[in-house]
């Protein structure tokens, strides 16, 4: 019995405590899925202001209960990742994503990843 207990805490310790690399791709999932996705579908643009950004994060974060901050390595993360590109005051998705903004996908961070690394 004794044992079967260190085994559950073992699982729910595990479950619950995310490595460093697993919580960053999480952040990005949300940041791309959640905010910069819908974003973009509402703009039918390829590009955005940091204070379009700012309004639909602060709309996102309200609703689901998360902090700015708590997300905002996400967008940096995308940045760095290139699904993201900074031009001046603007910024933009990559190349490769501008055919689902034009059909109306709905794409996740998966493919949007796969695509711009391909």
């Amino acid at each position: 019995m004794k044992k079967n207990d260190d085994t559950n805490y073992e699982k729910i310790k595990v479950e619950n405590r995310k490595g460093r690399y697993a919580s960053t791709t999480e952040r990005r999932r949300v940041v791309w899925e959640d905010v910069m996705w819908p974003l973009i579908m509402d703009l039918d643009k390829s590009y955005f202001t940091l204070e379009e950004y700012r309004i639909k994060r602060n709309e996102v974060c309200k609703s689901k209960n998360f902090i700015p901050k708590q997300i905002s390595g996400g967008f940096i993360s995308l940045l760095h990742k290139g699904i993201i590109k900074h031009e001046e005051k603007l910024y933009s998705i990559h190349y490769k994503l501008i055919p689902y903004i034009r059909n109306k996908v709905d794409l996740d961070y998966g493919t949007a990843l796969r695509e711009t690394h391909s």
